[in-house]
């Protein structure tokens, strides 16, 4: 064929940066982590107290809790699956480390409640502000959960500690949780705000930067079309005509005949190439009338199946009844659809059948060209109307190219679907404006237009 997520979902950001960004946020949580315990345990050392003290082992478990976690983050990171879920399950036991942290070193007043926001910054990082929120609000819960433990008497201050630190008033409490909380959530509004902007700015570059990418091929496209056409179609109109009066003079044997056949059947496709050249690299404005879009379609279709391999060995079908009216340039609408079949007919094998369908479906005009080919893989799909892509060894990418932008020009849609059984089927999504306006007939006689542009 031619040119042609869990709790915190990964929005809008691929894998492979997510992978990266995840990497990243692991390394520096890790580092900073070890270095903040590291200090907790010098401090405590060189006070005297003893490796064997209760904050000493439980800093150091902690510690090691955390490097095997980050060694667990890493053998599912490679795995490359559910990386949705790891990044939930990160900033969960981040918050909750964090949180014996601050238990170590002051409880509820402790100054160390600053590091749940870096978590939150973590959670915007990794999944925007989804990811942010998920973070505070696990902090809050942990935060929360320690105090109503000192208040309560459930939990104690470590017995190496001065209880001095941890013993506060209930204003002071209060006043403590209610900024750090505050803190907390306004950090990760901003923080996740933040990080949607810088990626729908980046969206919007990304775009700007591909939209400049195929300006640029297609003014390099209308250089190199416009000192070949006309080189290279005179040779090629004398070639086919020449061909003709020679198969048609009578003197030839069958064998003769049929290399003339396809000496004329190859000129034809080598000027199909350069039409479709000149087509995509001198874009015009549509000239709109109102189109009955099921009798062009369904003129194409017939033109089509008697037309090279349509005539031959692939049936070309058409399927749709009734009067469907459209705004549309009526030769660059005949152009679209005999791209798509075209298109089609070349992804088929022999005997195939490739099938024209015109419908109405909930107040538009859906145009359909469903072959039986091999399809098309989901990462082609992306890459279907870029200009020079291709699948088939012998395609140009460029034909798919030129129905994308006449469905651009005229504002309509147009998707890729899998045929059941096999093969793809191109959509053309149309408005209908049957209430809108009168019909004038395609085959009324008007400046430019031809009943097809080229034939083989």
């Amino acid at each position: 064929m031619t040119n042609t997520p869990s709790a915190v979902p990964n929005v809008g950001y691929p894998a492979v940066s997510l992978t990266r960004r995840f990497a990243w946020a692991a390394a520096v949580r890790l580092t900073l982590l070890t270095v903040l315990l590291v200090i907790i345990l010098a401090i405590n050392v060189k006070g005297k107290l003893s490796l064997s003290s209760h904050t000493v082992q439980m800093a150091s478990v902690t510690l090691l809790i955390a490097f095997a976690l980050s060694a667990l983050y890493s053998w599912f990171l490679r795995q490359g699956k559910h990386l949705d879920l790891l990044v939930t399950l990160q900033l969960v036991f981040d918050q909750a480390i964090w949180t014996v942290v601050v238990y170590l070193s002051g409880g509820a007043t402790s100054g160390a409640t600053s590091f749940y926001g870096i978590s939150c910054l973590f959670g915007a990082v990794l999944a925007g502000f989804r990811g942010a929120m998920l973070a505070a609000l696990t902090a809050c819960g942990f935060y929360l959960l320690l105090i109503f433990g000192f208040v309560t008497g459930l939990v104690s201050p470590p017995p190496d500690q001065p209880v001095q630190a941890y013993v506060v008033s209930g204003e002071e409490l209060v006043y403590g949780a209610a900024v750090n909380i505050l803190v907390m959530m306004v950090v990760a509004l901003l923080a996740g705000n933040l990080t949607e902007r810088l990626r729908a700015t980046g969206g919007q570059l990304l775009v700007a930067e591909q939209r400049a990418e195929q300006a640029e091929r297609e003014a390099a496209l209308g250089r190199l079309a416009a000192g070949l056409a006309h080189e290279i179609r005179n040779p090629l109109g004398s070639i086919s005509g020449c061909v003709r009066m020679l198969a048609n003079s009578g003197s030839l044997e069958e064998e003769d005949r049929q290399l003339c056949e396809i000496i004329d059947t190859e000129a034809s496709r080598l000027n199909d190439l350069v039409s479709d050249m000149l087509d995509l690299a001198k874009p015009r404005q549509p000239e709109k009338l109102t189109l009955d879009a099921c009798s062009l379609a369904s003129e194409v279709a017939d033109l089509a199946s008697h037309t090279g391999r349509g005539a031959a060995d692939v049936h070309v079908v058409f399927d749709g009844s009734g009067e469907m009216l459209v705004e549309a340039d009526g030769s660059m609408l005949r152009q679209m659809i005999w791209n798509l079949v075209r298109n089609a007919v070349q992804a088929s094998s022999a005997g195939s059948i490739v099938k024209v369908r015109a419908a109405k479906v909930d107040g538009v005009v859906e145009l359909r060209v469903v072959d039986r080919g091999d399809g098309i893989d989901e990462e082609s799909k992306h890459q279907l109307f870029d200009a020079f892509f291709t699948t088939r060894s012998k395609g140009t990418g460029i034909g798919l190219a030129v129905v994308k932008r006449i469905v651009d020009q005229h504002g309509w849609s147009i998707r890729v679907e899998d045929t059941p059984g096999g093969g793809a089927t191109f959509i053309v999504t149309v408005p209908d404006v049957s209430d809108e306006s009168s019909l004038v007939r395609p085959s009324d006689p008007r400046p430019g237009w031809t009943l097809f542009p080229r034939t083989r």
